[in-house]
């Protein structure tokens, strides 16, 4: 448990401790146990830090709901400070935790080493028609739309193995029906200005069949509004793409992180 000004934040805390430090932040109505499937391939050489985000369904107490988007990079700031101290970090976010990363590079880029947006919820593009369409009633009927909502999001870890995904579903209900109703402030749509500004080297993953937005158009805006951002592409996944292409994903990550590194360890050596 981290002590913040909006409530003690709880997180999972994983790899060697002298490695560098590594934040994972989860997608909206999850925990940071979102990142199962991932953290012991990032925990090799990363100190990873599992974020229960505020306001969400994990062990996290929230005492101060944050009630703008600004109070939540205000919050991430506090938590990066207080484990890192003034070290520089790296964040690797998906869905509304990519939107979170993408946002707190943007406006702390001394604070973060690279970025890694997964998928990041609206950010790039504004959210499809389709997603809305089905977000607003499971919204209205507090959850109860949610085994379709979530069998169309994940449509491929759906079909690879259903048993995950029912098991999922019974979680999240249970959440949705314990958790008390609160204000989640949505991250808008970057400008050109904006990601053409973002400072920290930043990797963006989507899969080939993401549906709360087109992947070939996000990754078309990236490409001519920020170049200096990496973007890929990854195939046979949608939302899903962290448990359907997993390994595929860490080895994307871990590629990005790890450019440059050895270079910089190596004159770090010859400088000593």
């Amino acid at each position: 448990m981290v002590p913040t000004t909006f409530g003690a934040t709880f997180v999972r805390v994983s790899g060697p401790p002298a490695a560098p430090l590594l934040f994972l932040l989860h997608g909206a109505g999850t925990t940071s146990l979102m990142w199962s499937p991932n953290v012991e391939a990032l925990s090799a050489n990363y100190r990873t830090v599992a974020v229960d985000q505020l306001g969400e369904f994990g062990k996290s107490r929230c005492t101060r709901p944050p009630q703008s988007l600004q109070n939540i990079l205000a919050w991430l700031d506090e938590l990066v400070r207080a484990l890192a101290g003034e070290a520089r970090v790296s964040l690797a976010g998906i869905s509304y935790g990519g939107a979170l990363a993408a946002n707190y590079a943007l406006h702390f880029p001394e604070r973060v080493a690279k970025v890694v947006l997964l998928a990041p919820g609206a950010t790039v593009l504004r959210m499809s028609n389709q997603f809305l369409l089905r977000l607003v009633p499971l919204i209205l009927t507090k959850g109860r739309t949610l085994p379709a909502f979530f069998r169309w999001i994940f449509a491929d870890m759906a079909r690879k193995d259903p048993q995950w995904i029912d098991q999922t579903i019974e979680e999240l209900t249970l959440n949705f029906r314990s958790m008390q109703r609160h204000k989640t402030p949505f991250p808008p749509v970057l400008t050109d200005a904006e990601w053409g500004s973002l400072r920290p080297p930043a990797l963006f993953l989507v899969g080939d069949r993401e549906v709360i937005y087109s992947p070939t158009k996000a990754v078309r805006r990236l490409q001519r509004v920020a170049p200096q951002i990496t973007t890929d592409i990854i195939p046979g996944c949608g939302h899903d793409l962290t448990v359907v292409q997993t390994d595929l994903v860490n080895q994307r990550i871990l590629r990005f992180l790890q450019a440059g590194r050895a270079n910089a360890q190596a004159a770090g050596a010859s400088a000593r």
